[in-house]
């Protein structure tokens, strides 16, 4: 009885989230909630788009994972709430047997099955809201309405070893076991943490912070493309490295594996990928000293409610916005080509004068900020004096990856292999530990507040046994990430800007680059405008736009000589405008790389007006886009600003990439403005127009976008 009962009120959850709103139009019905069921058997974690369920006794394990607003149940099957090896054994922490199919999992099963005597088992819990992983002093516009830590719930589960059968290394191990749901979206948070209160050191090998199996996505009978499609969720990890994407930048850290356990499934083979694995694929291999403690890095599960890719990646943007709101922080700034004295202070000087906020000595400059010399140092300091002076932050760039340093400090890669960049030092080396004592030295004492970190660590392993940040290739990988994400939370503590080509937004990065090839800044100017739309159109799928940067080539890069530049500036200040409003009217920062921003009066007035612009909508602009025409050089190709929260709720950019003037009939929906009933467009030259939305969200209206030209209407 107790299960139909139970299954009735899932029921009931579903029914009484599908007559809530859309979470992504209003999130605010979603609060997330931690509750014991009366007879203290399961506790449930629910927020009313997602749900899971820990049945409590006799161990401790997850029976239920929900998607309430498709009504769809995501697990298929009970599995340890983690696994460790710790002093080469392998232990599972809680966990039920007994399951006689793992398709499906009917409710009565779980009463009859049993707890493994060998796993450790659950003795206690302890509930609470998430607190910050991460200290982020605030000192920049970001996006209203952010928050941190995000609001929700918290959950630690705690499991000791059995009396049945200790460790060999002393019975006194506790694993716990924690969780976060947050409020207004469907993502939990998962982590471990292994504490040693035996007398002896515990090494621990490898860990899975999650097992969790899943309903697999397809069912795939012949071998050739099973284990190409996992299932509909999202994943990220803080242990994210050499990659501008999450997808590949999270390789190392988490997968999908076939379910050993799933006998029934469909494929021939059973490699159907619905078994999610997270843990390191090499280590930590971390020696626990007694009374000492390890902490797993933190994964994000994200079930995504559909496979229209425009909601899909509106969702995994929202989580970016949730658990990494630095993200918002999007500066203007100038990328100066040059160190000396006097073209430093006359870029600040143009920054103040246009509107930009930061300028970053470039590579290429000649800036060493590794240099220790009293000189480089005092060069920093004055440079920073002046500008704050004029309200402009000023930082500088390091390579770190893809060099070589010599003198036994570099990377010892297995026979065969290669560093990720060809080349590169290992972060645990003393060459490894200098560099970061300066890069704290330099931005503590400095003045700068910006960082651009290129070649950032890429997963490089290490078979060095000499070095003394790590003790061989076991344990290489996590001490080196652990370093850098390190130094990073640190950065964000104080408040540094960080620019770094990698996916490291999780643990205090702000920005990458949005995806481009960098010899295409050497194409003539007319094909670097197509480019620089394609390019924000396919990087903001599931970026933000201030997660992105993209490039104004001032002066040459990668040659292409005088077509491909855009200085002497006045002479080609209609393509500047251009790059600028691509830019800009898609909430984009660029680099504008060369030596000034401007070189007459005409050119500072148009830079100054086109950020006057931005600044003047920013809120929007730097909102979610929606896909519209991606550029193709045929036609108009457009994107919409979206936010429901703000009084601008959409703002809708059309280009022109013809020779001549193009008037056209636009159909762009408005669902995620929020707006119903009717939309109020107002256009560059002022005008206001109310439209009635068709059924479908829809509005149509008359464009007219002048020869190489932009339009943009607010909508509200």
């Amino acid at each position: 009885m107790r299960s139909v009962l139970a299954g009735l009120c899932f029921f009931g959850t579903i029914a009484e989230a599908a007559s809530k709103p859309d979470w992504l139009l209003n999130a605010a019905p979603f609060k997330a909630r931690v509750s014991v069921r009366a007879d203290g058997r399961e506790v449930e974690l629910n927020n009313g788009l997602l749900r899971r369920v820990i049945r409590l006794s006799p161990n401790a394990a997850t029976v239920a994972l929900d998607d309430l607003v498709s009504g769809q149940s995501l697990l298929r099957g009970v599995k340890p709430e983690a696994i460790v090896e710790m002093d080469g054994k392998r232990h599972e922490i809680g966990g039920l047997e007994g399951q006689p199919n793992y398709a499906f999992l009917r409710p009565e099963w779980i009463d009859q099955m049993r707890s493994d005597p060998a796993a450790f088992r659950f003795v206690g819990m302890a509930t609470g809201k998430p607190e910050e992983r991460l200290t982020w002093k605030r000192v920049r516009h970001h996006a209203p309405g952010v928050k941190w830590p995000p609001e929700g719930v918290s959950l630690r589960l705690d499991f000791v070893s059995p009396q049945t059968e200790p460790l060999a290394s002393g019975k006194d191990v506790r694993v716990s076991v924690h969780y976060e749901l947050y409020d207004g979206i469907p993502c939990y948070s998962k982590w471990i943490r292994v504490s040693n209160s035996s007398d002896r050191v515990v090494r621990l090998d490898r860990y899975s912070s999650e097992a969790l199996a899943v309903v697999e996505r397809v069912s795939e009978v012949d071998e050739l493309s099973a284990g190409r499609t996992p299932p509909n969720i999202h994943v990220e990890t803080e242990m994210a490295f050499g990659g501008m994407m999450a997808s590949g930048a999270n390789r190392r850290s988490f997968r999908w594996l076939p379910d050993p356990e799933f006998q029934t499934q469909v494929n021939y083979e059973k490699r159907t990928p619905c078994l999610l694995d997270v843990g390191p694929d090499l280590g930590p291999a971390q020696e626990i000293a007694p009374g000492g403690v390890f902490e797993s890095f933190r994964a994000w599960v994200l079930p995504l409610d559909s496979t229209d890719r425009e909601r899909s990646g509106l969702a995994v943007r929202r989580m970016y916005r949730l658990i990494a709101p630095w993200t918002t922080e999007n500066p203007l700034m100038m990328h100066l080509v040059s160190s000396r004295g006097d073209a430093v202070t006359n870029a600040i000087d143009q920054c103040a004068a246009v509107g930009f906020e930061m300028l970053i000595l470039s590579f290429g400059s000649g800036f060493d900020m590794e240099n220790e010399s009293t000189a480089t140092m005092e060069r920093a300091q004055n440079w920073a004096s002046y500008a704050k002076s004029k309200g402009i932050e000023i930082g500088s760039y390091s390579l770190l990856a893809s060099r070589r340093v010599g003198g036994g400090h570099d990377v010892v890669m297995p026979e065969g292999e290669k560093p990720a960049f060809g080349n590169s030092p290992c972060l645990e080396s003393s060459w490894g530990t200098n560099y970061f004592r300066r890069l704290h030295e330099f931005h503590r004492d400095s003045g700068f507040t910006l960082l651009e970190h290129d070649g950032s660590y890429p997963g490089d392993v290490c078979g060095s046994e000499r070095h003394p940040g790590h003790r061989g290739l076991a344990d290489s990988r996590w001490n080196q990430w652990r370093e850098i994400s390190s130094f990073y939370k640190w950065s964000r503590s104080q408040g540094l800007y960080l620019n770094v080509p990698d996916h490291y937004f999780l643990t205090g990065s702000s920005k990458t680059g949005m995806g481009y090839r960098e010899v295409n800044w050497s194409l003539p100017r007319d094909q670097q405008v197509i480019h620089t739309r394609q390019n924000i159109y396919d990087g903001t799928w599931e970026k933000l736009p201030s997660m992105g940067w993209m490039f104004v080539p001032l002066t040459e890069y990668h040659g292409g000589g005088p077509a491909a530049t855009i200085e002497p500036l006045d002479r080609h200040l209609d393509h500047y405008e251009r790059m600028m409003g691509c830019n800009l009217a898609l909430g984009v920062q660029a680099c504008y790389r060369g030596p000034r921003l401007f070189d007459t009066e005409r050119t500072k007035a148009m830079v100054k007006s086109k950020v006057d612009w931005f600044k003047a909508h920013r809120d929007i602009l730097e909102s979610d886009l929606i896909h519209g025409r991606r550029a193709d050089a045929r036609d108009l190709d457009w994107m919409l600003h979206v936010n429901p929260n703000l009084k601008e709720k959409g703002l809708l950019a059309v280009f022109n990439p013809l020779e001549e003037s193009v008037r056209r009939n636009l159909r762009v929906n408005l669902y995620y403005t929020g707006l119903t009933g009717t939309a109020r467009l107002r256009g560059r030259d002022g005008r206001r127009q109310r439209l009635k939305l068709e059924r479908d969200h829809t509005i149509e209206f008359p464009v007219t976008v002048p020869a190489q030209g932009m339009e943009w209407f607010v909508i509200d």
